[in-house]
């Protein structure tokens, strides 16, 4: 057996024996999701939450202010734009902004691949607010935040990878390591952290093309999986024509199999602003 298959191996028994190491989320984000979760939390507690981290309010008022979320008077603090958003926006905009952090590597050989994963998921994270803003009761704070952890599992992969020798010079067989291995991870890490089911969903099924929400309608596995398949337009890894057009949550999300939402006119704008909010140019 390969050092590279014993690695494979020692992954999934670590995660089905509970002891694979898994990341957490930023300080700032826990507190958050914390009172967010309190019956009793205030827009006021939220806010001198945000408040004692000034990057995170100048980031959120961005947010705040930009062409997805704003009404039609400015918010210019931080005690405005918590009772504006409500409760729940706010958790998920600082959840999203937040996961930044959990891609920076110590490791210069990590840096290039975190860089890159962290690119694709603001993406995903974006092609996922556009189309979410074109469906009834689908909310695009949701939506971004969904986007942005459909491939949270490769992190506690590529933080084992650095110790495996020769394991980050072969970046084929890494990949292969983490297509296989990184959707059951994500879902185990976002079970960790206390999410709902319909993200821990998103990060286990939005690879599986033959599956089926039923017929309440798209739900966010809908969305973030076309938004996915949609970033691998013309890379390696695009499907073929035949095979997205059998893919179901095209027809439900109202997509098109032959288009990304950037190449969509009239959706363009909104696609750039969603990009912009996580400061990534396509």
């Amino acid at each position: 057996m390969s050092q590279q298959d014993l690695f494979y191996n020692k992954i999934l028994k670590d995660l089905e024996d509970g002891k694979l190491l898994l990341p957490t989320l930023p300080e700032v984000a826990l507190k958050v999701r914390e009172v967010v979760d309190d019956p009793d939390a205030t827009a006021v507690q939220l806010a001198d939450i945000i408040v004692t981290d000034p990057a995170l309010s100048a980031r959120l008022l961005k947010v705040a202010n930009s062409p997805l979320y704003r009404g039609r008077v400015p918010i210019e603090s931080i005690h405005m734009a918590v009772p504006r958003l409500g409760l729940t926006m706010v958790r998920n905009i600082v959840t999203s902004l937040m996961m930044e952090q959990m891609f920076n590597a110590s490791n210069k050989r990590l840096e290039k691949r975190l860089k890159a994963l962290w690119q694709h998921s603001t993406k995903v994270s974006a092609q996922s607010q556009v189309l979410a803003s074109k469906l009834p009761k689908m909310n695009t704070d949701e939506a971004m935040l969904a986007g942005l952890i459909h491939s949270i599992g490769t992190l506690p992969i590529l933080m084992q990878a650095q110790d495996e020798p020769g394991l980050l010079e072969n970046p084929q067989r890494l990949d292969q390591i983490i297509d296989n291995l990184y959707p059951r991870i994500g879902a185990a890490i976002l079970r960790k952290w206390e999410f709902p089911q319909s993200l821990v969903e998103v990060a286990a099924e939005h690879k599986n093309l033959n599956r089926n929400s039923g017929p309440s309608g798209p739900d966010l596995v809908d969305v973030v999986q076309v938004a996915y398949l949609q970033s691998l337009f013309d890379t390696e890894k695009a499907l073929d024509p035949l095979t997205l057009n059998k893919v179901i949550s095209f027809e439900k999300v109202g997509a098109d199999t032959g288009l990304t939402v950037y190449e969509i006119d009239e959706n363009s704008e909104e696609y750039l602003e969603a990009l912009a909010l996580f400061n990534i140019k396509p």
